[in-house]
């Protein structure tokens, strides 16, 4: 892997960061019903630390001499964590932020793969931190899954 690369995935995950706040605050904010409060509850939680995770990013991408990229390069990708037209529809949430969380995992396990190959210990220790991060969130999600109802 060529620091090109590196480059690319660690643009490609600062997005994705800012993008899963953004969907986060969201759903946060619309979601209805009894059965919502403790989701909602966990993506608050989660936003700060999706937000240092952007932050982290950013850091590494400017110390490779690189700047992280501005609005103008954002591209929405996590359709399936849109809001619910049914705001009590807690599960299509869920599912969502799993949907994202995979993604995620697999983005930072190629940046791991992709700064070992490049020889790059820093962005292989950030990626793995990060990495530790989404799946431990994905864990916390997969338990909704099991004890949230189906709409």
């Amino acid at each position: 892997m060529t620091t090109d690369e590196i480059i690319d995935l660690l643009t490609e995950a600062y997005i994705d960061e800012l993008e899963t706040v953004m969907n986060y605050r969201t759903n946060a904010i619309v979601l209805d019903g009894i059965h919502a409060e403790e989701v909602k509850e966990s993506l608050e939680e989660d936003i700060p630390e999706e937000l240092d995770h952007a932050r982290i990013l950013g850091e590494r991408l400017k110390q490779l001499d690189e700047s992280p990229p501005g609005s103008e390069s954002f591209e929405a990708n996590q359709h399936s964590l849109q809001p619910p037209e049914d705001t009590t529809d807690v599960q299509s949430v869920i599912e969502g932020v799993l949907e994202a969380e995979e993604a995620a995992i697999e983005t930072y396990r190629s940046l791991v793969e992709a700064a070992d190959d490049a020889n790059d210990p820093v962005t292989e220790d950030v990626a793995v931190t990060i990495l530790a991060d989404e799946e431990a969130h994905r864990t916390e999600f997969r338990g909704f899954e099991k004890e949230f109802p189906m709409n």
